[in-house]
């Protein structure tokens, strides 16, 4: 079954479901990332209802027990990512593939903007505050997001690592933090096995874990001691980045203003940086 089949059938049978029943299909329907990657105890649970009944609603959907339908809720979303399925899509579309970027890309700034709460990013700032160190962790396009975020708090003269794949795992480099330490983690789908163990290393050793994901199902997210969830959606590749850079462009300029003359005193340095005509040209302008 395909997955925009699956999702029609459950919108058509929704109205008609008993009560539980339509309480399972409009959960799966609304958080289907979720549900593709949890246990069926961890959703009868979060649902307050029986594994017995998930597997009446899926039997109620076409499918021989629950199992099924988890495949095929794991296949709908390994398709919304699925770079040359989406590429299938974007030649449909031709002409209008610019104006879809450009909608998508402001609904997943707009999205990722209502997702974030300002009480964490007061959190996130009172974390780095009280930091030894401070590891940046991502792997394919979710470290070009960490290393943004990587740059800018060297700017601001916080002691940290970049983390990513190279002569040590991921893994192997984690073993250098500590319960001082701050990890901060992106990760859009796929989800990396070894971003996964990274992290629960570093929570085994006491770091405190910040994450920026697509969704609360994603794996790392059962090591956060914060979480950030942002939108990603895109008509072509995998995922956007716009929306993850954008919640890390809130989170360093937050953080610089709640640093004050710290923060202060370490642009002043990067400031004669800039000045050194090794490096830059002077005359066109200066922005780091």
């Amino acid at each position: 079954m395909e997955g925009t089949d699956l999702q029609n059938i459950m919108l058509r049978k929704l109205p008609g479901l008993p009560n539980k029943a339509r309480r399972v299909t409009a959960y799966l329907l609304s958080n289907m990332r979720q549900a593709a990657f949890k246990s069926i105890g961890e959703v009868a649970d979060e649902l307050q209802v029986s594994k017995a009944q998930l597997v009446r609603v899926a039997r109620v959907l076409g499918f021989d027990g629950y199992s099924e339908l988890k495949a095929c809720l794991q296949k709908t979303i390994l398709e919304q990512v699925n770079p040359a399925a989406l590429l299938v899509k974007a030649v449909d579309m031709k002409d209008e593939l610019p104006g879809k970027i450009l909608r998508v890309e402001h609904a997943n700034v707009e999205d990722t903007w209502t997702q974030t709460d300002m009480t964490k990013v007061e959190e996130f700032c009172r974390i780095v505050e009280n930091s030894r160190l401070n590891a940046f962790v991502g792997w394919g396009i979710s470290a070009i997001v960490m290393e943004l975020a990587y740059m800018r708090f060297c700017v601001m003269g916080l002691p940290s690592v970049f983390m990513k794949r190279g002569s040590l795992s991921i893994a192997e480099q984690i073993r250098g933090v500590s319960e001082d330490s701050l990890i901060m983690v992106c990760e859009m789908p796929s989800y990396a096995v070894d971003v996964t163990e990274a992290i629960a290393e570093g929570h085994a050793r006491g770091a405190k874990i910040v994450t920026i994901t697509d969704s609360p199902a994603a794996p790392v997210c059962r090591y956060a001691s914060l979480s950030f969830f942002v939108s990603a959606a895109s008509p072509t590749f995998g995922s956007s980045i716009i929306g993850p850079v954008f919640l890390v462009h809130l989170l360093t300029s937050s953080l610089v203003v709640h640093m004050g003359e710290s923060a202060r005193e370490a642009l002043e340095k990067q400031a004669l940086y800039l000045h050194d005509e090794r490096f830059f040209h002077p005359i066109f302008g200066l922005k780091y």
